[in-house]
């Protein structure tokens, strides 16, 4: 639904050309120092600017009206609020109609009956990861653990000093790329997780894969070595302290966090809503009919959303941290 988390709870509001998003956080720890520098640069992150990124141009400027003061978590739920103040809601009205191949126009349309809030993608807009951030950075301010995210390709290109270029060119045929985030954390204890529902590693790709245009989640070296023996892709402990010499798991074991870095690949597709006219179908018609997506989109949503993914799994990380909390206080 709308609400993540067992003891760190996350909930999410609003739709991309509401008057404004926002995020209530509850589970807080009282006491804990709420740095609103940190939340206002880590939304800076996440904002367009670079080649290749959307022309909204949203100053993110967030409000707390709740569970702070003096600095300090209260212990109450933490709200924070984000306006929406660059739309352009006309550019969508043509999709009532005829949705955008690719994007949740459609499914939206047909489970909402035609309820929904279909501008700018409504409820299911990358414009809802600006809360996910704001809310991460409050984890992040939680937990002992140190994080680190990098746009390693986008589409065929995997030279980030030809990222600009690339994404001009991938720009001017009207169309768009994905890429692949990596994100390593590092300083994890070993107990994070559960063994069947709440595994470490199943709850991170579920809140990761609640971000639009996520697509796949990887841990470790998975990915290359599809193809390894067991002898090869085991991860052979060198310590008392679970050290292994190679982490191709990615630093989870049985669902459980082993006390090497987490190191986690996440795939973000290539933007749906392109220049370039598609032929799909027109409801009202009841045809194929070319379509051209109107309004101001990213030619490689990847290059801006590491921040996302890396405080998308703080919030995780936070709620297994306090679980783990609670589980070590009764032994």
């Amino acid at each position: 639904m709308n609400t993540f988390g067992k003891i760190f709870q996350v909930t999410l509001y609003g739709e991309s050309h509401q008057d404004a998003i926002g995020v209530v956080v509850d589970g807080v720890l009282p006491g804990t120092k709420i740095d609103e520098k940190r939340i206002q640069d880590d939304l800076t992150l996440r904002r367009p600017g670079a080649i290749g990124t959307t022309a909204r141009q949203e100053k993110d400027e967030f409000k707390i009206t709740s569970g702070v003061f003096s600095g300090v978590a209260t212990g109450s739920p933490v709200h924070i609020m984000i306006e929406n103040k660059d739309v352009i809601s006309k550019d969508y009205e043509h999709l009532k109609t005829h949705p955008r191949p690719g994007h949740a126009d459609f499914v939206a349309m047909k489970k909402y009956n035609g309820f929904h809030d279909y501008r700018g993608g409504g409820r299911f807009s990358g414009r809802l990861t600006a809360a996910l951030v704001a809310a991460g950075s409050v984890a992040k301010m939680m937990i002992p653990f140190s994080m680190k995210h990098e746009l390693v390709s986008l589409g065929t290109c995997k030279d980030p000093k030809k990222f600009d270029a690339y994404l001009t060119s991938i720009g001017e045929e009207g169309d768009s790329v994905g890429g692949m985030i990596k994100l390593t954390i590092d300083h994890i204890p070993v107990g994070l997780g559960e063994p069947m529902f709440y595994k470490l590693d199943a709850t991170i790709t579920q809140l990761l894969m609640s971000i639009p245009a996520v697509k796949l989640v990887s841990f470790g070296d998975t990915l290359d070595l599809i193809e390894a023996k067991g002898s090869a892709f085991n991860d052979v402990i060198i310590d008392d302290l679970g050290t292994t010499k190679t982490n191709h798991s990615g630093g989870v074991t049985g669902g459980i966090s082993n006390g090497n870095p987490l190191v986690i690949h996440v795939f973000v597709k290539p933007t749906s809503s392109i220049q370039k006219t598609q032929e799909t179908y027109q409801f009202n018609e009841g045809t194929i009919e070319p379509l051209k997506a109107n309004g101001r989109h990213d030619v490689a949503i990847a290059r801006r959303v590491g921040i996302v993914i890396e405080n998308t799994v703080a919030c995780v990380l936070a709620d297994m941290y306090l679980l783990q909390r609670m589980y070590d206080n009764q032994h």
